[in-house]
């Protein structure tokens, strides 16, 4: 049996191959999806105004850390994440967690993880990568070196 694709191809559309989503669901996805998220652009203003409610974490080891991590952020590798690790903490405030960028998911694993421990959390997507690409500033013994994921 052909497909709709296959009869006649210059009219079928692969965008609304699925329907489109009615604006009242679109509406909560979108919304709902920018409580789990944050950009690289919106984490730099809120750092550059001095915001205290937020607080940046980088989910790396700390080799990858101490070389280049976002100008301000803390280490707290994801694997490392736990009721012990993370007592210090203020449960006042939102962390943004990050990785090296949409390859890893590490920063998804570590708001899982401190999800579950109570904390308020977003990922900061594009992660060192982007962060570096729109010319934010990092810290680090080799921030002048190009940026190469090991």
């Amino acid at each position: 049996m052909a497909t709709k694709a296959a009869e006649n191809p210059s009219k079928y559309s692969f965008v609304n191959e699925f329907h489109p989503a009615t604006p009242p669901d679109a509406l909560s996805f979108f919304e709902a999806k920018l409580s789990y998220e944050t950009d690289c652009s919106d984490v730099r203003l809120d750092l550059e105004r001095g915001r205290t409610d937020i607080v940046v974490i980088d989910t790396r080891i700390r080799q990858s850390y101490e070389a280049r991590h976002v100008k301000g952020s803390i280490n707290l590798p994801t694997r490392s994440i736990s009721k012990e690790t993370t007592a210090c903490l203020s449960k006042d405030k939102t962390y943004v967690v990050y990785c090296w960028g949409p390859g890893c998911n590490g920063a998804t694993k570590a708001a899982l993880r401190l999800a579950g421990l109570g904390f308020t959390v977003k990922e900061m997507i594009g992660g060192l990568d982007y962060w570096i690409r729109e010319g934010s500033p990092v810290e680090g013994t080799d921030i002048f070196k190009p940026f190469v994921i090991d």
